[in-house]
């Protein structure tokens, strides 16, 4: 039984290790297989303030969400050999992928939902600084390691909310002001 804690450790540090020196790390350069976090997953989740519309397509394909279950599949199976002589750390580390994979996934289509049961994933991606907070399913190893930075309920985060509704609120009157100008009659003038 001592395999649950120590799958649920083990997991949180392996999310940790990944998202820190792979994702972020090898993922920096375009070329590398990893690049489709940083360049679509973040890319997408910063425009879409948390959300990734990626996560609306079919799960498997060449693509950041495809390439995620790979990942986690494949951790799954190297895992499986432990299972003769640890049934319990195979089966949390069972777990701990399809939660992780669940998490992450609902995180970015809802994203309010994350900012309360995920904050500091959503402090991760909407924070300033998208180099802190690699932990996705518990804060354990940023805690720890002391790379936990909060944002949200935090004043910054506050200012920026209040700038980007302004922005959406600007953007989305500024068609309406453009459509009611085109359709507004000229006024004529009466002439003799």
């Amino acid at each position: 039984m001592i395999g649950i804690p120590v799958g649920l450790l083990a997991a949180n540090a392996f999310e940790w290790v990944v998202h820190r020196y792979v994702l972020h790390g090898l993922g920096r350069r375009k070329q590398s297989f990893w690049a489709f976090h940083w360049h679509e997953h973040h890319g997408a989740s910063r425009r879409g303030g948390m959300h990734d519309e990626h996560y609306e397509r079919a799960p498997l394909g060449w693509h950041a969400q495809g390439k995620e279950l790979l990942g986690l599949t494949g951790v799954a199976v190297a895992v499986s050999a432990l299972w003769p002589v640890a049934p319990f750390f195979v089966m949390t580390a069972y777990y701990s992928a399809f939660n992780y994979y669940r998490v992450h996934k609902r995180s970015h289509q809802d994203p309010e939902w994350a900012r309360q049961h995920l904050p500091w994933h959503y402090d991760h991606h909407m924070g300033p600084d998208q180099h802190k907070n690699w932990c996705v399913t518990r804060p354990w190893f940023d805690q720890l390691m002391g790379t936990r930075e909060p944002y949200v309920g935090t004043e910054r985060e506050a200012a920026d909310r209040a700038r980007a509704e302004a922005r959406r609120a600007r953007r989305s009157a500024a068609p309406s002001a453009a459509a009611a100008q085109a359709t507004a009659e000229p006024t004529a003038t009466a002439g003799a």
